[in-house]
């Protein structure tokens, strides 16, 4: 059952993440002038995606908790790193941003880095 709390935790953490720059980018650009930018980072803050992506944040934290009851830190810590493989692809698909060649060797550190430090 931990390793369901890690997987919750990175769950959530990706949907907020994807969530935030969904609504950010549906906003527009942060105005320059200062009341403005103001106007705009509290129609963000009260927005209801924002608001869940908040929400997903906490539980997150909740999902971590639980699983740091049953795991080592050192041992669990390594799956946050799915968050990074997770959004990488899921910000292509979504967002259409570019999926380089530099960027999937970075993955492949990533998913090595998992797997060593996972297992150490």
């Amino acid at each position: 059952m931990s390793y369901t709390y890690v997987a919750i935790t990175v769950l959530l953490t990706v949907y907020g993440q994807l969530i935030i720059k969904w609504q950010v980018t549906l906003a527009g650009s942060l105005p320059t002038s200062t009341e403005d930018k103001l106007k705009f980072l509290v129609q963000l803050l009260l927005n209801p995606w924002i608001i869940s992506a908040y929400a997903a944040a906490l539980l997150a934290s909740v999902a971590w908790m639980a699983a740091m009851t049953r795991l080592q830190l050192s041992h669990a810590y390594p799956f946050m790193s799915l968050a990074f493989i997770l959004i990488m692809v899921m910000s292509s698909l979504f967002f259409q941003e570019p999926l380089t060649m530099p960027k999937m060797i970075g993955l492949a550190f990533v998913i090595a880095g998992l797997v060593i430090g996972s297992n150490g």
